[in-house]
């Protein structure tokens, strides 16, 4: 028997650090686009990446490298997201740069009955909770499979498909409804 602490038998190995410069040149986009899909005005999309690159700064060392780094970063916008939409709340202000693009048609009827199919369905996601939201923008536009989205929010997977299911049902009643 040796006089050595056992202690010392246990020491885990260094993990290795994010390259937060690199995830920023890689993934600067894809932040940006899941921020406006998850409500982030354009106005805000550039504030609102900043923060999220500075939370990745902040919270590097706790970033699995087995896992994709898209699902974190998302879970990263989500939380970022919220935060903005209480502050929104509390300081409305309305920004000039965010007027709808307009959509491209084979006549002018098409056009205004797509344009208002789109406030709909826009209207219906700024209207859902964060929650759901960022279940049916990580499922059905980004292409994230349930269980990397499960993961990315830290909840079950059973509650994914009950967001998804909730998120897919608020948007077909939004689409469904008739102009008046």
């Amino acid at each position: 028997m040796t006089d050595r602490p056992a202690a010392s038998l246990f020491v885990a190995p260094p993990m290795a650090m994010l390259d937060v410069q690199q995830a920023y040149r890689t993934e600067r986009d894809f932040v940006q686009r899941s921020l406006h899909r998850l409500g982030a005005t354009r106005g805000e999309l550039s504030d609102l990446s900043q923060e999220v690159f500075t939370v990745v700064a902040r919270r590097q060392g706790e970033f699995d490298a087995s896992r994709p780094i898209r699902a974190w970063l998302f879970g990263i916008c989500t939380f970022v997201v919220q935060n903005a939409r209480r502050t929104r709340r509390r300081k409305p202000t309305v920004a000039l740069d965010d007027v709808n693009a307009p959509i491209d048609g084979t006549s002018p009827l098409d056009a205004l009955t797509a344009r208002r199919r789109l406030g709909r369905a826009n209207d219906a996601l700024e209207a859902m909770d964060v929650e759901r939201r960022a279940v049916f923008v990580m499922y059905e536009i980004e292409g994230m499979s349930g269980e990397a989205i499960a993961r990315a929010l830290g909840v079950p997977a059973g509650t994914v498909h009950s967001r998804l299911f909730a998120a897919r049902k608020i948007i077909a009643a939004a689409l469904a409804q008739e102009e008046a």
